[in-house]
């Protein structure tokens, strides 16, 4: 069986409709069914689990708390605790490899914040931070993402930049005894091209990056021992017939790694690229509707289909992926819930 964890926006600041965190069986015939929905704190809006699939760990979007959850047997969620880390708008969150800490990057905090963990899942104290400096003394620049290298050594962090900060994207080595950062690579963005959210590569060379405003998509090159990075190659993400307004929100590496995803706010798109095998480097191979609004994120689930989380039109949408020729056709298995942001998947 397939299980599902559903991340929403609930407040009426975010003309949101969402009611909760919300737990999902998958059936065997892909029937989404409901199981529990929670609401702990509002908009809880980006989830993770821990590396045993044992406790979850969601930020609470435009706030500054972050919530644990003990996964029981039938795979509904028992809260444990929520802590007030001080930093304003979580909106990621991702566990180390020996799942000591929980690290959480802030929008407007503009830090990511190391936490430590408890024996029983719950949250403890904030052990190390991390802070991407602004423009001016007491300005940040906006991190949107934290995001681990294939073999948790180093993280990614992309930055917006936004008023008062600078668009970046940097690596960074991760001390596993204290949960400390340090920068090593460095890539500087245009202004208010935006850098957002990045995939690895299975291989844990390439590395794949969006730019919200710039609607790009970026291929850097890693080396996953030394942790240095170097840009080289961007795509945009929208077709050259689209004139008006659209945000890069989501990019992913499909499970075989040979493309490579971007989803795209208000036009309401979908963009692949397929991987050279050699090189790394991105071909453009088509742009699909994403048969909602807003796609703010979409993942692949175990069983290989791509659901497409719509914001804005309350659903999430499952769609068929061809390996082969990176073709996208929905399945017409369509779950309505409100204000979907992030889905995680597990399996028992």
């Amino acid at each position: 069986m397939m299980y599902a964890y559903v991340g929403c926006r609930t407040t009426k600041e975010r003309n949101a409709r969402g009611e909760g965190l919300k737990t999902y069986a998958i059936l065997p015939s892909g029937e989404w069914k409901e199981l529990q929905c929670l609401e702990t704190e509002p908009n809880p809006s980006f989830q993770t689990l821990d590396n045993e699939g044992k406790f979850l760990y969601s930020v609470h979007g435009d706030f500054t708390k972050v919530t644990s959850y003990c996964v029981l047997p039938d795979h509904t969620l028992a809260p444990l605790n929520t802590v007030d880390i001080g930093g304003k708008n979580p909106v990621d969150i991702t566990v180390d490899k020996e799942n000591r800490h929980v690290i959480v990057a802030t929008l407007q905090g503009g830090t990511l914040f190391t936490i430590a963990r408890n024996a029983d899942g719950s949250l403890g104290e904030v052990v190390a931070k991390y802070t991407y400096e602004g423009k001016e003394p007491g300005k940040v620049s906006t991190i949107h993402q934290c995001l681990w290298d294939k073999n948790k050594n180093f993280l990614f962090a992309a930055a917006q930049g936004r008023i008062n900060g600078y668009g970046q994207f940097r690596s960074l080595r991760y001390n596993h005894a204290t949960g400390a950062f340090e920068q090593v690579s460095q890539f500087m963005a245009r202004t208010w091209d935006e850098p957002r959210h990045a995939a690895v590569h299975p291989n844990n060379r390439w590395v794949y990056m969006c730019e919200e405003k710039g609607n790009k998509v970026l291929y850097f090159q890693f080396d996953p021992e030394s942790g240095k990075m170097e840009a080289l190659q961007e795509l945009t993400t929208v077709p050259e017939t689209v004139t008006g307004y659209s945000d890069a929100s989501e990019v992913m590496v499909d499970p075989t790694g040979r493309f490579v995803i971007v989803s795209n706010r208000y036009t309401d798109s979908m963009a692949v690229y397929h991987i050279d095998q050699t090189t790394g480097y991105l071909r453009s191979t088509g742009f699909f509707p994403c048969l909602g609004k807003t796609p703010r994120f979409f993942c692949f689930a175990p069983n290989g289909k791509c659901y497409v989380a719509n914001e804005d039109s309350d659903t999430i949408i499952e769609f068929d992926f061809d390996s082969v020729t990176g073709q996208l056709t929905p399945t017409l298995n369509i779950v309505h819930t409100g204000s979907p942001v992030c889905i995680v998947f597990a399996e028992g």
